[in-house]
């Protein structure tokens, strides 16, 4: 029983740290602005612009720049025209989509 105790602990705290470099990293607008005149970074306009393109009739909620294991993503949210919350993650470099589904 204490071995099953001892490793369980061990698990747990593993769990922990993987779950803490997932996290995303927020970037804020002067962020964003010394990236874009970096040629970095796409303007957040071409991005949204992307995702409404996607999703015609659609309305932006929300888009924030996040770094995310090194990458920079957009994230945005979309209320499409059926009523749905789309949730879209764009690089940030080149526009690509890396993911779209519904938000919770």
């Amino acid at each position: 029983m204490k071995f099953v105790a001892r490793y369980s602990g061990i698990v747990v705290m593993v769990l922990a740290v993987l779950a803490l470099e997932v996290q995303a990293r927020d970037l804020g607008h002067d962020d964003a602005l010394r990236l874009h005149q970096k040629g970095v970074i796409l303007s957040l306009e071409q991005l949204v612009q992307t995702a409404l393109d996607r999703y015609p009739g659609s309305r932006l909620l929300e888009a924030e720049l996040e770094e995310e294991d090194d990458v920079l993503v957009y994230e945005v949210e979309l209320l499409s025209s059926d009523g749905t919350v789309r949730e879209l993650e764009l690089d940030a470099r080149d526009g690509r989509l890396l993911k779209d589904e519904v938000e919770d």
